[in-house]
């Protein structure tokens, strides 16, 4: 579904992505890791187009997206939920969830009732203001604003990061009834190895810009995250 190939990004001249290639495979789950600043995050916005990319492609679905623009990224099928959540705090669930509607122009899977269902707390709290809600909430908010896009892919950028234990639960119960519906890809950023182990179906972990590992969920071994992960 989504194929990066040999990515390159540089910042004022410092480069930052070192020939990343990763494979998204259809209706997978896949979990990038690594320590911090090792560019997990410039990744995905590399995919979503938020950054530029100075050589590698990007290609979704077979057609490649590299050099487009990100609204044309979102419109082809690309759904991102970046690590701070970007929520409009000043409007209600409602209003938030509106605007997914109204500025993707789709009518596809995703209804509100079918967003209900999954989030029940958000039917309960639509006339409050997203900067009202609790961390976990606003996650979840989150997410459903993409998924009312009816996106191909999903990105999430460290969705438990400060969230309370239910609402982590939720969250993860949630993304494996996406993947077990099978109609979107979802390429995670997470630290929290117990999260990713229990939706996971692959793995990546960059050090440095770079993929130094990748694997099957299952290969992700305690001398891999000793190797990798551990600070």
């Amino acid at each position: 579904m989504l194929d990066i190939s040999k990515i390159n990004v540089s910042y004022d001249g410092s480069r930052i992505l070192k020939d990343v290639s990763l494979k998204l495979p259809d209706q997978g789950v896949v979990c990038l890791m690594g320590r911090n600043g090792v560019g997990k995050t410039t990744t995905l916005k590399s995919i979503m187009g938020l950054v530029k990319v100075t050589n590698g492609e990007i290609k979704l679905g077979g057609k490649n997206m590299t050099g487009l623009g990100t609204d044309y990224r979102a419109r082809a099928g690309i759904g991102y939920v970046p690590q701070g959540r970007d929520i409009f705090s000043n409007l209600t669930v409602s209003e938030n969830l509106q605007i997914s509607l109204v500025t993707s122009g789709k009518k596809g899977d995703w209804t509100l009732e079918k967003i209900y269902t999954l989030f029940p707390v958000l039917k309960e709290m639509l006339g409050r203001k997203g900067g009202l809600l609790s961390g976990g909430q606003q996650q979840q908010l989150a997410i459903a604003r993409a998924l009312l896009t009816d996106p191909k892919v999903l990105l999430l950028d460290e969705p438990t990061e400060g969230i309370q234990p239910s609402i982590i639960d939720q969250i993860g119960d949630t993304l494996k009834k996406i993947k077990g519906e099978g109609k979107i890809s979802i390429l995670l950023v997470e630290q929290y190895l117990d999260f990713a182990l229990d939706v996971a179906d692959y793995f990546y972990i960059m050090d440095r810009g770079s993929v130094v590992a990748n694997g099957e969920i299952k290969e992700l071994t305690d001398t891999v995250v000793k190797q990798h992960l551990t600070v």
